[in-house]
């Protein structure tokens, strides 16, 4: 857990005829992060040729992506992946599966087609009561039957009488087109009609009008006073728009009952394909010979065994197999091939774990971040956000999120674990502080923040000001910085990089300067501001590590030409740029810590502002109270926002400005984020 997983190289060569055997058991296993042999030998050897498969691995991944998505418009809505098995693993038949494809999406097509027709007709009859309601009254909508419509009107209204027995066949023809009819009265054996549809329409509803022996007229509206011909029509069309939205429901039911009844042949397609896909996946990365197969890449040394094991077994010991060290591999590709990063931690690490990999992996063979990451976020967001209520608050709020998000994706779990874990550092920092939902509920276990920032005393001798709260915070990042330093240091000798180590601004001399600044700056203000150490720990803590740099550029040069390389010509402009780059040097390590150290009050500044503002609450809540001074319906609620406003708002910022510090701060003194994720192929790997 301390440093990144240490890795080993495989080279194997087994025959061809027991390749698929071997890749069933590379796949099964699931550790090997493949790497093309071409890679190793540069792609100069011609007898070694890639291994080309029996089937398209494009058409595999067109046809499950196809599947995923029409899985997706069943009832549940989404795509649920199940991790396929070996059992899985059969011959592969893609054009039945394409066949079977075609018919359900043809059928599907058909619903749909079905529901666009449908929709379209809702759009025409919205369209016709939208024209409808500009007429002001029923007298107008008749009057206008007996004129000709509007060119800015889509409408065309048609009044007059039909012969009664036409009428249910008029009607029943009508229903072709968006439109409404209404009879007004009867008059022996003819029908007084009304009849309104889109203009776009007209001549065919005149041809049906015509064979249905139609007279345009005037309605006798005299013979039916109460009648309201406009309410009557809108209430028509919007009955035939609820019937359109009942037909196109029952529709959508139909459509996902029709996906929902071939549930298991998709699941089992889905999972034939992607565990085909991953097999060939694998084989992509073979090379072959005549008569043999080669594949190459990396694992964690602890499954090396249990490789060995699977394709001796895999190959009837018919394999050979050859083992290299990473520093091996790297001097022979010159760097070609990466060594890939693993990041072993436990997993309530896990949300940490995903902080570092969001700003880089570590470089292969150093230290892995994520115990201290996970440390320090905690402390400083606890710090800047200390309530014991708002702490309470989050770690409601993550349990939630992981309710909600328990079928979604990893990140969005590990990101609703991470909430509860800062809200439980709020609740021991709050306790801390003493600080309930702004309320000193119970006595604060080290000191009183609220007091402090209120001008009160803080119940404790060691902490009665704010430059005392902006002190510790400034102890806090000496320490964050300090562990960073150190890392870096055990990077280095890890690495054998001893130049750099004893040169470098984040090595043994930088972490020097930085110790002897850190002593000048608290003795400087221990005496008033006008004292400095004594001139003796000025030279040995600034002047020697200053000379030091000074001779960094000399000593490569030395080492440049006893190791062989072309000598650098010694001359004005040497030195120049070597006095140069010292003084540069220096102005980075003397303005550059001052900085990272400062940059940490940023946690009291926030931390102030968290209780500043849970003042300013309280106080525009007394604001409203009642006459008699006692507590108002406006004052619980000017508190209540205030608590949701400072939770998300104060939340939010100390997130990432914890973030921010550890990624710009801590990380900059020791992380080199040059490293490859280790991405082995598995029958268990997710999309």
């Amino acid at each position: 857990m301390m440093f990144t997983s240490n890795m080993i190289y495989l080279t194997a060569v087994v025959l061809k005829k027991d390749s698929d055997a071997v890749t069933k058991a590379l796949l099964q296993l699931g550790v090997l992060d493949f790497v093309r042999v071409s890679e190793l030998s540069g792609g100069n050897d011609a007898r070694i040729r890639s291994v080309q498969a029996s089937v398209s691995s494009a058409r595999i991944i067109e046809n499950k992506r196809r599947i995923e998505m029409t899985m997706g418009s069943g009832s549940s809505g989404v795509f649920q992946e199940v991790l396929p098995t070996l059992d899985d693993l059969q011959d592969l038949n893609l054009d039945d599966i394409e066949k079977k494809l075609a018919e359900i999406a043809s059928r599907s097509q058909e619903i749909k087609e079905e529901q666009r027709l449908i929709q379209q007709e809702i759009l025409k009859f919205e369209d016709i009561i939208r024209q409808l309601s500009m007429y002001g009254s029923s007298k107008s909508i008749t009057a206008q039957g007996l004129r000709k419509s509007s060119e800015y009107s889509f409408l065309t209204i048609q009044t007059g009488t039909m012969p009664s027995a036409f009428v249910s066949q008029f009607e029943n023809d009508l229903k072709v087109y968006p439109s409404v009819s209404m009879i007004t009265g009867t008059s022996q054996d003819r029908s007084s009609m009304l009849v309104i549809s889109l203009k776009k329409d007209e001549k065919q509803i005149l041809q049906l009008l015509d064979a249905s022996g139609w007279i345009q007229g005037e309605i006798p509206m005299a013979s039916s006073p109460d009648q309201n011909v406009k309410e009557n029509a809108l209430s028509d069309i919007q009955n035939q728009i609820r019937i359109l939205k009942e037909q196109q429901s029952s529709l959508h039911n139909q459509y996902q009952a029709f996906i929902d009844d071939r549930l298991e042949w998709f699941q089992t397609s889905w999972s034939l394909l992607r565990s085909n896909e991953l097999f060939y996946r694998i084989q992509s990365f073979f090379s072959a010979t005549d008569r043999t197969v080669l594949f190459s890449g990396w694992l964690p040394a602890e499954f090396k065994t249990s490789l060995e094991a699977v394709l001796y077994q895999a190959a009837q010991k018919r394999c050979f197999l050859e083992w290299h060290e990473p520093g091996e591999i790297t001097a022979e590709t010159k760097g070609r091939v990466a060594v890939p990063v693993q990041l072993k931690n436990p997993g309530f690490l896990k949300p940490f774990e995903m902080l570092v990999k969001n700003f880089s992996l570590p470089e292969y063979g150093s230290i892995d971040p994520t115990p201290f990451v996970a440390v320090f976020y905690l402390m400083m967001f606890g710090f800047m956000f200390g309530d014991s209520g708002h702490g309470l608050v989050l770690v409601l709020l993550g349990f939630l999120g992981k309710f909600v998000f328990r079928k979604s994706s990893d990140s969005s779990k590990k990101l609703s674990v991470l909430i509860i874990y800062c809200g439980l550092s709020a609740v021991v920092t709050g306790a801390l502080f003493g600080s309930y939902f702004g309320y000193p509920l119970f006595p604060p276990l080290w000191f009183n923040y609220h007091a402090i920032i209120a001008g009160h005393s803080s119940e404790y001798t060691g902490i009665q000001s704010i430059y005392d709260i902006l002190l510790i915070t400034i102890y806090f990042g000496i320490a964050v910085l300090g562990t960073g330093l150190l890392l870096n240091w055990i990077n280095l000798i890890r690495k054998g990089n001893w130049m750099k180590l004893l040169f470098d601004k984040a090595g043994i001399v930088g972490g020097w300067m930085y110790g002897a600044g850190v002593y000048t700056g608290f003795y400087f203000v221990r005496h008033l501001y006008k004292a400095l150490p004594g001139q003796t720990f000025l030279l040995i803590g600034f002047g020697i590590p200053s000379l030091l740099l000074l001779g960094k550029e000399p000593v490569l040069l030395i080492l440049e030409r006893k190791g062989g390389h072309k000598e650098q010509k010694i001359s004005i402009i040497f030195f120049l740029n070597m006095l140069m780059e010292w003084i540069v040097e220096l102005l980075e390590v003397f303005s550059g810590y001052l900085a990272n150290t400062l940059s940490f009050m940023r946690v009291a500044g926030l931390g102030i502002a968290h209780v500043s503002l849970m003042i300013a609450f309280f106080q525009m809540a007394h604001m409203a109270d009642g006459p008699g001074g006692e507590s108002s319906v406006w004052s619980y609620l000017i508190l209540l926002a205030g608590n949701i406003l400072v939770i998300a708002l104060e939340g939010l910022s100390a997130g990432i400005q914890s973030l921010r510090l550890n990624y710009y701060e801590f990380f900059s003194k020791y992380f080199n984020g040059s490293g490859r994720a280790y991405s082995p192929v598995s029958i268990r790997t997710r999309l």
